[in-house]
């Protein structure tokens, strides 16, 4: 059709991608008032789809992550919208009505309208990207304004990688230029 776009997403086996993930909402603080919901959803896809978590991060109305997927899975786009299906579903629990703010699109689609369609992906092409888009995950709270150090925001797997000795509890945030993803 006109207008479509042609992109296909790659699914490279065993690989590891960084993406964002936004709600249609951008000015929502959602995902972090309902994380308890978030963190449900995100347990049971893993459960039903294993992959190795890298990073995560979690804001008011987007999240960026960076997973690497098992040798012979390539599957990083039904992951997500397994996780974006089970988080819908919960906050209709809540009440959260489907039908606001719904584009012609999503209503001709029946998508209920809480998360952006699409979502950006990056593949990661060797370790220093991986580390690059890792601490560009640790140090997002901070670039937008919603933490003073990394360690002071809750809803980052920079605690799980501090216990685990992976980064120092005092990491500066210092990200490389050129890593982007919203």
């Amino acid at each position: 059709q006109p207008g479509m776009s042609s992109y296909v997403r790659p699914k490279l086996s065993g690989t590891s991608v960084f993406c964002t993930v936004c709600l249609a909402d951008r000015g929502t603080d959602l995902l972090t008032r309902h994380v308890d919901r978030l963190r449900a959803a995100v347990a049971a896809m893993l459960l039903d789809r294993p992959l190795e978590v890298k990073a995560w991060v979690v804001l008011p109305d987007h999240m960026h992550f960076v997973w690497t997927l098992p040798e012979a899975d390539g599957g990083y786009a039904v992951r997500i919208g397994a996780m974006k299906a089970r988080f819908t579903r919960s906050m209709r629990e809540v009440g959260w009505n489907p039908t606001l703010r719904r584009s012609p699109s999503k209503v001709r689609s029946g998508d209920a309208g809480l998360w952006q369609r699409r979502f950006w992906e990056h593949t990661i092409r060797d370790d220093a990207d991986l580390a690059a888009h890792v601490r560009y995950c640790w140090g997002n709270p901070v670039r937008h304004g919603l933490a003073t150090r990394t360690i002071d925001w809750p809803y980052s797997s920079i605690h799980r990688d501090i216990r685990e000795g992976k980064v120092e509890p005092e990491w500066s945030g210092q990200c490389p230029e050129g890593v982007f993803g919203e």
